[in-house]
């Protein structure tokens, strides 16, 4: 625990792991102790809680021997401050020497200022980390300390318990057994051996909707055409199909679809391609022609091809009239969830860490998220989509 005001809730997380029955030993930063002392710690946890390198009467290297009997390393909350010695991969005190003496997994819990959160040093040091295997549960959007709201907040306690049980026992939850597809982030269309016609989509949503999954226990494939890292890492989790054309991605979703029980269509396809020329083309021959082609439409053959208890859930980025054009849509794809993406409203959409959207299911009343974190607006869609299978109503 290191020290920040959601320390609070790592008392609770602490009691929901005991129950669990897992052997806890508390690691406590300095600063933690000027929110929640070690007594508490000590008073819950498996053995009495460490905060320091030296005077340890069980161990003259402590760091080393919890280090190397770890099965898994949890650090909530996370400061933006340990994120940055970790990444920098100092060992200043037990924390942090800890991580360095350890082959185990560690399970980072950020929780700061909306402020620090955002700030360009933070998320590159959780680049650094997550690229070196640790894993992220990002913080959510909420109530802070000080009194205003913003993303920051340190998930709760059970969710953090969800992701240590997956890593230790292997994924259990709503989706165990199931086979999903994802698809991420916005094609690219060939103009010339240069230049590309695309959209502004990061993959994000998709992304967040594959890691979600796997938490749930699903086998996952990811068919993504992000060009850059997006916030959450599924790499080492799920099987990562790279595409870049809307053909290379019809091609590689159908495939993946066969024997899927879950196909989610979240990226952002190219509706039109072009004739791509075989040479750079040059300013000085003036302005060229394109002449704009269809591209294949995925979710139209996913639907040709939908197996009996197989959900689709397809996506619509809207920017005018929203509700009626992704009601239009579900009329003529009737997938089984249309997820309403009004990319014009604030925070909502392309390049955001934050989301906004409805949900659409034919027979049903509209189901409204607010904005919130794209990790929260995976959950809530895969766990309407774990009702669907339970029931068989797809």
């Amino acid at each position: 625990m290191t020290g920040g005001v959601a320390a609070y809730k790592a008392v609770l997380l602490l009691r929901l792991l005991m129950e669990e029955g897992y052997f806890v030993s508390p690691v406590l930063t300095a600063d933690a102790s000027h929110f929640v002392g070690a007594t508490t710690f000590s008073a819950l946890a498996s053995e009495p809680a460490r905060t320091s390198l030296y005077g340890d009467p069980t161990s003259v290297s402590p760091h080393t021997m919890l280090g190397q009997q770890a099965d898994l390393i949890v650090i909530a909350p996370a400061t933006a401050h340990v994120i940055a010695r970790l990444a920098a991969g100092l060992a200043n005190d037990l924390l942090t020497a800890t991580v360095l003496a350890s082959r185990a997994p560690v399970v980072l819990c950020p929780a700061m200022h909306t402020e620090m959160w955002e700030q360009p040093s933070v998320q590159a040091n959780l680049s650094t980390l997550r690229a070196r295997g640790m894993t992220v549960v990002p913080p959510v959007s909420g109530h802070l300390a000080g009194g205003d709201e913003g993303m920051g907040r340190l998930p709760e306690p059970d969710v953090i318990v969800d992701v240590v049980r997956a890593m230790v026992h292997g994924p259990v939850g709503a989706l165990s057994g199931r086979r999903v597809v994802v698809s991420a982030g916005g094609t690219s269309e060939a103009i010339d051996p240069v230049r590309v016609l695309t959209n502004r989509s990061s993959g994000h949503q998709g992304y967040a909707i594959a890691e979600v999954a796997r938490r749930m226990g699903a086998q996952v494939t990811l068919v993504t055409a992000a060009t850059r890292d997006v916030a959450l890492d599924v790499r080492s989790h799920v099987h990562v199909v790279p595409v870049t054309s809307a053909a290379e991605m019809h091609a590689a979703v159908i495939d993946a679809s066969r024997d899927a029980d879950v196909v989610i269509m979240a990226a952002a396809v190219s509706d039109f391609t072009v004739r791509a020329k075989t040479e750079k083309m040059k300013k000085v021959d003036g302005v060229p022609t394109l002449e704009l082609l269809p591209t294949l439409d995925i979710v139209a053959d996913l639907l040709a091809r939908q197996t009996p208890g197989q959900v689709l859930v397809a996506f619509a980025a809207e920017t005018t009239d929203a509700r009626r054009h992704a009601g239009e849509k579900l009329d003529r794809k009737p997938v089984d969830f249309l997820v309403l993406n009004d990319v014009s409203a604030p925070g909502v959409g392309f390049g955001t860490s934050t989301n906004a959207v409805t949900i659409l299911r034919h027979g049903e009343p509209d189901d409204v998220v607010a904005l919130t974190s794209k990790e929260a607006v995976a959950s809530h869609l895969l766990t309407r989509v774990a009702t669907t299978l339970l029931r068989g109503e797809s």
